[in-house]
């Protein structure tokens, strides 16, 4: 009677396995959780949550009325094959990687040469840098509206200046012509996004490499691939999967300039005139426009894990 009194007493006094650790928890500790707890918070009601209810619709098949009732019928993957096995999702998918791999080329090009010519530290050039960022700071409907009424096929001045040139007039908007509108477009968006980080990662490379390959007789252009690009390696990674990223979910430059319209339409602009682009007609489709964003969701993951592989191999080597 007595040892079972005394074992309850020191159970009572050390408490249970989560009171013990709670007690261990510095206020060190205690003010970390307080911090993060807004961004863990933030990122399940903004970000989990919308994420699992996208999945949830692309499984169920869901009409104006289901949506609003809750009561959609369970289909599993139905809607996946149906969508995986139609012309227009294939021939968007091409429309969607000429997009965005063509617009990720001419962005990391033309931003790496601004950042290499930036680099050289001349009078101006601080200036000239925060000029290139315009771009990046209008919002997109006013870059949008700007360059659907440069390339309007009458008035635009794109077309005034291809006829001075005695070029006939191209119709960029219309159908055959989109793609490469909105292509040139999001190029001129994405440049000043490069053009930051990959400055950024110039400012870490040291001064005493190119004085000691100058030394050895090495040019301009040998410095570059011998010194500036492999050093760029790790920035120059991180930026194109950025870009991938921001460049396969465009939805508002094109919208705006297009609505997605002929060659223009990508997957990401697909999904959304599926679900809110066609004025709410009968022919509104939810469960189709999650099924293809939940892919590009995919697209983009992969992508993800292919950049973590190729940087863990990295720091082994």
């Amino acid at each position: 009677m007595h040892a079972s009194s005394v074992s309850a007493s020191a159970r009572r006094a050390h408490g249970s396995p989560a009171r013990r650790r709670l007690h261990r928890l510095t206020p060190t500790r205690w003010a970390a959780i307080g911090f993060a707890a807004p961004l863990i918070l933030y990122m399940l009601i903004f970000y989990v949550v919308p994420l699992v209810q996208n999945v949830s619709m692309s499984l169920h098949r869901y009409s104006r009325r289901t949506f609003v009732t809750g009561e959609a019928p369970f289909v599993g993957l139905d809607i996946y094959k149906e969508v995986l096995s139609t012309n227009e999702f294939w021939t968007t998918l091409g429309q969607t990687l000429i997009f965005v791999v063509v617009s990720i080329v001419f962005q990391y090009s033309i931003g790496l040469a601004l950042a290499v010519f930036f680099n050289q530290n001349f009078k101006l050039s601080a200036t000239l840098r925060g000029i290139f960022l315009v771009p990046w700071l209008l919002p997109p409907m006013i870059s949008g509206t700007i360059w659907q009424w440069m390339m309007d096929a009458d008035n635009g001045i794109i077309n005034k200046f291809l006829g001075m040139l005695g070029i006939a007039p191209v119709w960029w908007l219309q159908a055959g012509h989109s793609l490469w509108a909105v292509i040139i477009a999001n190029i001129w968006l994405g440049i000043p996004f490069n053009l930051v980080i990959l400055y950024s990662g110039l400012q870490n490379i040291s001064k005493d490499l190119y004085e000691a390959a100058s030394l050895d007789g090495c040019n301009g252009w040998q410095k570059f691939w011998k010194i500036t690009f492999p050093l760029l390696r790790p920035v120059t990674m991180i930026t194109l999967l950025l870009g991938f990223v921001y460049t396969l979910k465009t939805v508002d430059i094109i919208w705006l300039m297009t609505q997605g319209s002929g060659t223009s339409q990508t997957l990401a602009t697909w999904s959304y005139a599926m679900a809110f682009g066609k004025g709410y007609s009968s022919t509104i489709r939810y469960s189709e426009a999650s099924v293809v964003g939940t892919l590009l969701i995919l697209i983009a993951l992969i992508f993800a894990f292919i950049y973590i592989g190729v940087q863990r191999r990295e720091e082994k080597a």
